[in-house]
């Protein structure tokens, strides 16, 4: 019986020991702390360091109140531009769309700020009166236009798109239209919602396209799978989130901000504010 007895205390331990492991993982898993992930990108096209904040699937979170948590995080990076890659807003009404606003207008009251539409902003079905929601509030609304700007004192180039939900022909005239305007002599970036595009963004001519849309593939197990599933690419996603090469061009994903709004929890997969630096080749 002593024996039977020990046996059954060690079982309980062990099953007690697993249990809280776990849990403890899953605790860990299920971190919904915005991070900051950063991006070097090196261009003949630069002088001198540029920073660019990218923000994507916002869905009108919440980042404290004012969303203080959020702005303060593109303070300390002293971004010089920066870049909102659609699904700011959300269609559910749940997720109030005033908190997307206020968040575009404190951004914009700061640094110049660039927006493209995602499938969320066109799911609320008033997708002109998002935009000019938007521009009142500070933002310029790329729609298939290449803007040169100024940037830490030198000349980029900023090219957007809306999501491909404006239509098929409608979201390739843009994409044309923004290639166009690339002179190849200054640095470019696209800014566009959907990742899984990457043979229409090969061979355009952009140093940098950035993206976001896929959510860091919901679920992820760092080192062995870099995204579970993702919209419009399926299970185990290409381009969850990332850096990923497109030919002469560098394509960066964000796995987004979105938190509370996602019907499936984020697992080992922070929301996150990308941050890229574009420094001088060689540097």
């Amino acid at each position: 019986m002593g024996r039977r007895k020990r046996n059954l205390r060690k079982k309980r331990w062990l099953m007690w020991t697993g249990a809280l492991a776990a849990a403890g993982v899953l605790a860990l898993g299920l971190d919904s702390r915005l991070a900051v992930r950063e991006y070097r990108v090196e261009s003949a096209h630069v002088t001198v360091p540029v920073r660019l904040a990218v923000l994507t699937d916002l869905h009108a979170c919440f980042y404290g109140e004012g969303q203080a948590d959020l702005l303060s995080a593109v303070a300390e990076q002293s971004p010089d531009l920066v870049l909102l890659g659609g699904d700011i807003v959300d269609d559910d009404p749940g997720m109030p769309e005033e908190r997307a606003l206020e968040t575009v207008e404190a951004l914009a009251a700061r640094w110049p700020v660039y927006y493209v539409t995602g499938n969320h902003e066109f799911w609320t079905g008033r997708v002109e009166e998002v935009k000019d929601r938007l521009r009142a509030r500070g933002a310029v609304v790329l729609e298939g236009v290449c803007r040169t700007v100024e940037a830490a004192g030198q000349t980029i180039q900023v090219a957007g798109v809306d999501d491909p939900a404006v239509g098929e022909a409608a979201w390739r005239a843009q994409l044309s239209a923004a290639a166009a305007g690339v002179d190849g002599e200054h640095f470019s970036l696209l800014l566009t919602h959907r990742p899984e595009r990457v043979e229409d963004y090969a061979g355009l001519g952009f140093d940098l396209i950035l993206a976001g849309h896929a959510h860091g593939g919901q679920w992820r197990l760092p080192g062995l799978i870099n995204g579970l599933i993702a919209p419009d690419q399926g299970l185990f996603p290409r381009y969850a989130g990332g850096r990923y090469r497109l030919g002469e061009s560098v394509l960066l994903v964000s796995r987004g901000l979105a938190r509370e709004s996602t019907r499936v929890p984020r697992l080992f997969n922070r929301p996150e504010l990308v941050v890229v630096e574009v420094v001088p080749a060689g540097a």
